[in-house]
């Protein structure tokens, strides 16, 4: 008996040994059909059309009906579906959050490494359990800050050891995991974070959390690659090998939807190309002689939480066993079909004009994603889209998870979604349009080959303007935008840095790193797919 069912076991006991409560009759009460209702509704809408008024088109092309029954579900969730079990619809422990709650991985994104060190500590002092790192695109693209423009857009900047044992100083990486998501090729951060973390003696066995590379996610983003893709997924699968060795409990991909819904996808596209490309990554560690547990390991997923409350639930209950399914199809154990997902609130949907709501939308976007069953969450400050958060702004984020956790009590029910006649019925239909969606992807040779035909521009492109389309005319409604603006609105502060500024301090700070190490005889040792000769250029001063 696996660990699952006997902690279910467990808990049905304790439940039947609650004092049992008496039966309520409603035998007063006699229950309506569908049809009486219908009259009802057509009577009060006085001639309004019936399909029109009360039923929902969305651009998954799924129609929301007004009322589900439970003979809608009923050739939909087997008789005996639990949390922990089968293909995970319903999670992927049996205990959900009761003994471990979903981490709160609140964004660090200050621009020097100091001060960035200062804010995890922070961050985790005040209620995140993650050290959830955001580095600069200059980082990302493993470039010397010295060269280049926009230093701190989008996170930390760091080139050189010193730069990342700053950022490391005092962190209690022994106890909470660390999330960095580092661009196309892991490679680079990995190495200076591991060197820097032995320097500090640290045991690298007992790091966790995520490192990870998501060159496809930068392709489609940019459009150009610093190397071939054949190149990233090599170097990809040789930083596996040596985390599956050395670091079992980090993973070096994230596979990040961001790319997609960012630029408008419905939650079919977005999570269709999603698991895509995480089988391309499946393939690639594959090809490079992993087995395809240890591949599934080395993999995380990160969705984009959307406006539509249901359907976010939904899609994350039909990405599980979507998943779990995949993985089983290429050999995987039952404990490799399990899928880690890391949401955060979709940019998309977040406004420059009337920012304060943007709390609201983040509020639901989190409610949708505890209850969809995410295994951590970073909540985005309102004012993200005009500048970097500020104490207010990140204080807000962070405390919205943690009421959810302990004012809310949404640590359980487990799954409390399921059983929803309407939940079930939705995710049922949008786990057959993802899936429908990712053989359309496969049959075109898999995502790779598909952007590179631009397919998935293409469809998100249709999906855009039907978007923009519906927010000029209203249909959509954007508070603080298209609806009830603030005509008397003062805009937020952006806050810009100076970009002169940034590059002085840096190449400053840089140069004097440089000037009391020697790392060529370091640099002349590596080998291409030797993970530990970069570790060890990075420890002597390689950047």
């Amino acid at each position: 008996m696996s660990n699952a069912e006997l902690d279910l076991q467990a808990l049905i006991k304790k439940a039947e040994a609650q004092e049992n409560f008496p039966e309520v009759p409603l035998d007063e009460f006699t229950p309506p059909t569908y049809d009486e209702w219908k009259e009802a509704c057509i009577a009060l809408l006085k001639g309004a059309p019936f399909e029109k008024k009360l039923f929902t088109k969305t651009y998954e092309g799924i129609t929301f009906s007004p009322m589900y029954f439970h003979t809608d579900t009923e050739p939909i969730q087997p008789a005996k579906s639990f949390p922990g079990m089968g293909d995970y619809l319903r999670g992927t422990t049996a205990n959900g959050y009761v003994n471990a709650p979903w981490g709160i991985a609140q964004a660090c994104d200050e621009t020097f490494p100091a001060e960035n060190n200062e804010l995890l500590q922070h961050e985790i002092a005040k209620g995140s359990t993650i050290y959830n790192v955001k580095v600069d695109c200059a980082t990302r693209k493993a470039k010397d800050a010295r060269d280049c423009k926009h230093i701190g857009k989008g996170g930390v900047s760091l080139t050189t050891l010193g730069d990342v044992e700053s950022l490391l100083k005092g962190l209690k990486l022994d106890t909470y995991p660390l999330y960095v998501y580092a661009g196309e090729s892991s490679l680079p951060l990995l190495a200076l974070i591991v060197a820097a973390y032995k320097k500090q003696g640290g045991d690298v066995s007992k790091l966790k959390g995520v490192i990870g590379a998501n060159p496809i996610a930068e392709y489609a983003a940019n459009g150009t690659l610093t190397q071939s893709l054949d190149k990233l997924f090599d170097e990809a699968a040789n930083v596996a090998k040596w985390a599956v060795k050395n670091a079992p409990n980090v993973k070096t991909i994230f596979v990040k939807s961001n790319v997609f819904s960012n630029g408008g996808a419905n939650d079919v596209q977005e999570v269709a190309y999603t698991i895509s490309t995480g089988v391309a990554y499946l393939r690639a560690l594959l090809d490079c002689g992993l087995t395809i547990d240890e591949a599934a390991s080395q993999i995380m997923f990160g969705f984009s939480m959307g406006a539509n409350f249901f359907m976010q639930i939904a899609k994350l209950r039909a990405v599980r066993p979507i998943w779990a399914q995949i993985v089983k199809a290429f050999g995987g154990s039952e404990e490799a079909q399990k899928i880690h997902i890391h949401g955060r609130p979709a940019k998309f949907f977040k406004t420059v004009y009337d920012p304060y709501v943007n709390m609201l939308r983040d509020t639901t976007e989190l409610f949708s994603g505890v209850v969809g069953g995410v295994d951590s969450f970073e909540n985005s400050t309102f004012d993200e889209p005009v500048r970097k958060g500020d104490e207010f702004s990140r204080r807000i984020a962070r405390n919205m998870q943690i009421i959810l956790q302990e004012e809310f009590g949404l640590l359980q029910p487990i799954d409390p979604a399921g059983g929803s006649w309407a939940v079930e019925t939705l995710t049922k239909q949008i786990k057959e349009k993802i899936w429908a969606e990712f053989q359309a992807v496969e049959g075109k040779g898999g995502i790779v080959e598909a952007l590179k035909g631009n397919y998935p521009q293409d469809e998100i492109a249709n999906v855009l303007a039907a978007r923009f389309k519906a927010a000029e005319t209203r249909k959509d409604r954007i508070v603080g935008n298209n609806m009830y603006p603030n005509m008397t609105e003062e805009r937020i502060d952006a806050r810009p840095e100076s970009q002169a500024e940034n590059m002085k301090v840096r190449k400053v700070t840089i140069d004097v790193y440089l000037s009391t190490v020697d790392a060529k005889d370091a640099i002349a040792n590596i080998k291409a797919d030797d993970v530990d000769s970069v570790i060890n250029a990075a420890a002597n001063g390689a950047t």
